[in-house]
């Protein structure tokens, strides 16, 4: 049994997690900045990378302390190493090394996309390879097979936005705090789906691509026309998403042999979404997996297993590890038309 100690911090928060080879997670703690970035409706990436800096070396102290071991019991460290905004994964990555040079123990750089991708398995020990992921999350929304550690191969990625950040610029056109997906769902429970017609990009279409530009636009106009009830705006958006995601991910299940469906990444902690993944799965004669919500939003106890994960596949790295601010699991990937650089 190997113990992880797992840092992240890719975009807004600040996490540090123990994490065992046999799936207990010993110790973990988080510390967001959502109150740091409300005023300015997203996160800012300097003021991200000052947070990190101030608490991150306090978050390693107290989940060794909540473990009551000292570092050079664990075996590994892992950190973020990218995707996400560069001086936040500098901060985390360098904290890492520098543990990891002190401490003679091993440095992994995780890719922070394969922390979200192996994440089910931390807490669903009959999860095997192959599986076909949805990742969706404030910045990226892909379908991927996992075939292995390290093994990917993407079929679909978004040609404009992804499905977090729809729902986070939907938010603030309600008037909802940041981080804007749990503001939706609880407002849209009281909303009508139907009541607010809304666009489907790409449904129906013949590649399991994913764009929500386009119904962040209509829910802005659907703001600024003033005549519609904020629920049934949210309620509305959230079933457009929903309706994408599933219809994207049918094209997908029905083009891939992988026998389960595994969502995973901040948007897979709303209820509507997984609901409807699950029901699709079943329809699809497909198994279903998920992580708790805790495990969808950014955390490090998914680093230090996608660390466990590499460590027992004896992909360790050296201390010149890069951070990156991008970093795609699939870099064979062909270029989607009409994407931008999110993709």
């Amino acid at each position: 049994m190997a113990l992880i100690l797992g840092l992240e911090s890719s975009c807004d928060d600040s996490a540090a997690a123990l994490v065992t080879s046999d799936r207990r997670v010993v110790a973990q703690r988080v510390v967001g900045q959502n109150q740091a970035h409300a005023p300015f409706g997203g996160v800012v990436p300097e003021i991200a990378a000052r947070a990190h800096v101030e608490v991150l070396p306090g978050l390693v102290t107290q989940v060794l302390d909540e473990a009551g071991i000292a570092l050079d019991e664990v075996d590994a460290i892992a950190a973020t190493a990218g995707p996400g905004l560069i001086g936040g994964v500098m901060v985390g990555l360098l904290t890492a090394k520098g543990l990891a040079l002190a401490s003679g123990k091993p440095l992994l750089a995780v890719n922070h996309l394969e922390g979200h991708a192996l994440s089910p398995r931390l807490v669903d020990p009959d999860l095997h390879f192959p599986y076909l992921l949805l990742l969706a999350s404030g910045g990226h929304c892909q379908l991927l097979e996992v075939r292995g550690v390290g093994d990917y191969r993407r079929l679909a990625t978004t040609i404009d936005d992804a499905a977090g950040e729809a729902f986070d610029k939907s938010a603030k056109l309600l008037g909802l705090p940041y981080p804007g997906g749990p503001g939706i769902e609880t407002l849209a429970r009281d909303g009508d789906p139907r009541a607010v017609p809304l666009p489907r990009p790409l449904v129906g279409s013949g590649e399991p691509h994913f764009s929500f530009a386009g119904l962040k636009s209509a829910v802005q106009r659907a703001v600024a026309v003033g005549t519609h009830r904020p629920v049934d705006v949210a309620a509305s958006f959230q079933q457009a998403v929903v309706d994408c995601l599933v219809d994207r991910t049918r094209l997908a299940l029905r083009r891939s042999e992988a026998p389960a469906l595994v969502v995973a990444g901040g948007v897979a902690a709303n209820g509507a979404i997984r609901s409807a993944l699950a029901d699709l799965a079943a329809a699809e004669g497909r198994s279903f997996s998920v992580p708790p919500g805790w495990l969808c939003t950014d955390n490090a106890a998914m680093i230090a297993w996608a660390g466990a994960e590499r460590l027992a596949a004896g992909l360790v790295d050296g201390l010149d590890a890069p951070a990156r601010a991008r970093w795609p699991l699939d870099p064979a990937a062909d270029t989607v038309r009409g994407a931008g650089v999110k993709a």
